[in-house]
């Protein structure tokens, strides 16, 4: 492991009966563990005060530019126990790829892939205790990157934070593992040819919230999102990928058009599609083409992915003219099938013929 991350202790850790408490029962971003990786860019003396030191907050100026711009990014992974108690990430070099791309996008200055992972690894070792086992628990982990620079000018900013936290989670969907039911915007847009769409950046989750309230208020779980050109053509969920099985052995996602987030788990799918019989396809799918698949039986399930959720089934589509019910609401087979051989290698149980899993300690 890498030290480029100082380790500086936090004097007042929670007790050991406080986070087997937590341990219990995680919730999903509800708690976090004792520490935290931070690192600091200028233009004068690049990345440096790289420390792991006590989770604590940040103390912000009402002036300092991510406040009043967005200039943010963020990722999100998992550190998983496995039966020997030994501690894996999951691809965290896809997230590291991922996370310079938003950079870029985002005119942020580049976090070298080696600081990006050593600040993972230095916050999983000295926080593995947060790390629970057992069930489909794990820690997950939130590196994010803002403009701290004091300055109200519309410009990238000269100072940055770079931070990482972890906290113990458990299911992502309250409810646990079954058929999500998923309204379809016809009004609100997630993103758009040129925008931020394929960045991972705060802004496009906060103009997602109020089509994903509006989902709630029709009973539903998440929303879809269409094109932002034509409001024609299926990109992604709130949060999540989403994927198409077909009666003749297709598995389709939406093609990315630099408008969809390219997801590691949506990757990892792709990848293993195979393995289960089906043919991976990545092309532009019409809402139309959708619903009328659904309905004739030409696509026998929906699922949708995400490091978070992992895959979670779709039960319905509900639109403006009604519910489109997928698979009589069921899960289905390869939905299942794909997510136990998902969290087969991520805990574990196993071998990882894709190398895929990186251990820390």
């Amino acid at each position: 492991m890498s030290r480029l991350f100082d380790v500086r202790p936090n004097p007042h850790p929670k007790s050991e009966a406080e986070r087997a408490a937590i341990l219990a029962d995680p919730g999903f971003g509800l708690h976090f563990s004792d520490h935290m990786a931070v690192a600091i860019w200028n233009p004068e003396e690049g990345w440096h005060d790289r420390q792991v030191r006590p989770y604590g907050p940040f103390q912000l100026d009402p002036a300092a530019a991510v406040l009043h711009y967005a200039q943010e990014i963020f990722e999100g992974l998992k550190a998983y126990r496995h039966a020997n108690d030994s501690i894996w990430l999951f691809r965290p070099d896809k997230n590291a790829d991922r996370f310079t791309k938003s950079a870029e996008r985002l005119a942020l200055p580049v976090l070298p892939h080696e600081d990006f992972l050593a600040s993972i690894e230095t916050l999983v070792v000295t926080d593995q205790a947060w790390v629970p086992g057992g069930g489909e628990s794990n820690l997950y982990i939130r590196p994010f990157m803002f403009a701290s620079e004091t300055f109200l000018g519309v410009r990238p900013a000269k100072t940055v934070t770079y931070a990482c936290i972890a906290g113990p989670a458990g299911a992502y969907f309250s409810h646990g593992v079954q058929p999500v039911d998923i309204w379809v915007s016809s009004q609100y847009v997630r993103a758009a040819p040129g925008g931020t769409g394929a960045a991972k950046t705060g802004g496009n989750y906060a103009s997602s919230l109020i089509a994903q309230q509006e989902a709630y208020d029709k009973g539903c779980d998440q929303v879809l999102f269409l094109d932002g050109a034509e409001k024609r053509w299926v990109e992604e969920l709130g949060g999540m990928n989403i994927y198409l099985v077909t009666s003749d052995g297709e598995l389709i996602t939406p093609s990315l058009e630099g408008t969809i987030l390219e997801g590691v788990t949506r990757d990892s799918v792709l990848t293993l599609a195979s393995e289960h019989g089906l043919q991976p396809v990545e092309r532009r799918i019409s809402i139309d083409e959708l619903l009328d698949g659904i309905r004739s039986g030409k696509i026998t399930e929906m699922f949708a992915c995400g490091t978070a959720a992992v895959i979670n089934p779709v039960g319905s589509l509900v639109t403006e003219q009604g519910r489109v019910v997928v698979n009589d609401g069921a899960s289905g087979r390869y939905t299942d099938e794909l997510r136990r051989a998902l969290l087969d290698v991520q805990y574990g149980r196993v071998e990882d013929t894709h190398g895929w899993m990186h251990k820390v300690c």
